[in-house]
């Protein structure tokens, strides 16, 4: 029996495609749908960008005292998912400058994760005792104004060159005990194809490397870039896993959703890493709907960040109690599939550290008091400790 596909509820449907402002009206598709034009003809100048949104003096501002410390850099694409007559959009919030980022804390730090001390050689990070992080590019599609890199990201001067590559490769295959390995920068895959394609034969063909990652922001920001070719490409290397970078349901587009679509069907596992961010998606009922437009883009929500205490981006940072009434608002509300994890990297290099609502309220001896999603209270009564039912009968044997 044959059955027809209602294509009214195709699930690529119910995502939208971003509509073009009227400065790439008369592009034609090829060079909107080519990644190379889009890096291109990104947004780098106040000129441009008053040819796409209203801007506020704010941001005039901003933008003339921050280009020097870290680039404006927007895709023609997010441009396009940009209102221009917001000034609080939550992709303007991420992309324009704003006068927040003048205001350098005492508390914040130039390298917040503390990356640097951890780097055996130029572009490798080694903190944990099985894998690495990768430092390949400074260069990304958009520069994102929460970005924890500004020491780095967008500054050619950190760019890593052939030398820099082949001595953190070197690294890798000399030491052993790396199983896994973040593939990371600036955008990775600002690379070319056959850059990329490089590094992994490279790594695939060390035995003792079992994973690599690609951390990307690209399927939010150049969802362009993920062609046919890339992601076959991909299906060589396996088992190849996607870390990127959604923040708002406003980024899953009918682009993004094809993206992340081509490299679920070439195999790729997708994870997506949320920053926590004041304005854009510090509230229950904004991240409810990511996550789920997410999993329905066959991208898992695995991290909640704390925004990290880099300098510059205290206009972002929400209290960490903010973090855990999302958590609490998700976990039991719906699917697991769609409550990620909620960390804060420790500032200096402590590493990701879970944080957790209070659900343990009290223990006495084997027995635990929990409560549930709906604040109601369980005891279990845990019969493998010392006090327990069989080891007190044990006892008297």
């Amino acid at each position: 029996m044959a059955f027809e596909i209602n294509t009214k509820n195709n699930i690529r449907d119910r995502f939208k495609c971003a509509p073009r402002p009227e400065i790439w009206k008369d592009t034609e598709p090829k060079d909107w749908n080519n990644w190379v034009w889009q890096q291109q003809k990104r947004i780098k100048s106040m000129e441009v960008l008053e040819k796409v949104i209203a801007v506020t003096d704010e941001e005039r501002g901003a933008f003339a005292q921050s280009h020097d410390m870290f680039n404006m850099g927007i895709t023609p694409y997010y441009a396009s998912l940009i209102d221009p007559n917001d000034p609080n959009c939550p992709i303007r919030l991420q992309s324009v400058p704003k006068a927040g980022e003048l205001n350098i804390l005492p508390t914040e730090l130039e390298d917040p994760l503390g990356e640097e001390a951890d780097m055996p050689v130029p572009g490798i990070t080694h903190r944990y005792p099985d894998r690495v992080l990768f430092y390949t590019t400074h260069n990304c599609p958009v520069y994102c104004r929460h970005c924890t890199r500004k020491r780095k990201v967008s500054d050619p001067s950190s760019s890593a060159a052939n030398k820099q590559l082949e001595e953190s490769l070197a690294y890798i295959e000399a030491h052993k005990e790396i199983r896994d390995v973040v593939i990371s920068g600036g955008d990775p895959l600002s690379n070319s194809d056959d850059r990329l394609e490089y590094i992994l034969s490279r790594l695939r063909a060390m035995e003792h490397i079992q994973i690599f990652r690609l951390g990307t922001r690209n399927l939010v920001t150049l969802p362009q870039r993920i062609t046919e070719s890339f992601a076959n490409m991909l299906k060589k290397y396996h088992p190849v896993f996607i870390h990127t970078h959604f923040n708002h349901p406003k980024e899953c587009s009918q682009e993004a959703f094809d993206a992340c679509a081509r490299l679920a069907d070439a195999g790729c596992v997708i994870n997506n890493q949320m920053v926590l961010l004041k304005g854009v998606n510090d509230d229950p009922k904004t991240v409810l709907e990511l996550n789920h437009k997410l999993l329905m883009m066959r991208v898992r929500p695995y991290y909640i960040f704390q925004c990290d205490q880099a300098q510059g981006i205290s206009h972002f940072r929400t209290p960490i109690e903010t973090g855990l009434k999302i958590i609490e608002s998700l976990r039991g509300w719906t699917s697991g599939m769609a409550v990620p994890h909620f960390v804060i990297d420790g500032p200096g290099g402590g590493g990701k550290i879970p944080l957790l609502p209070k659900y343990l309220l009290k223990r006495e001896g084997n027995k635990w008091t929990f409560r549930n999603y709906k604040n109601k209270e369980y005891v279990y009564i845990d019969t493998s400790e010392p006090g327990s039912v069989e080891t007190i009968a044990s006892e008297k044997k």
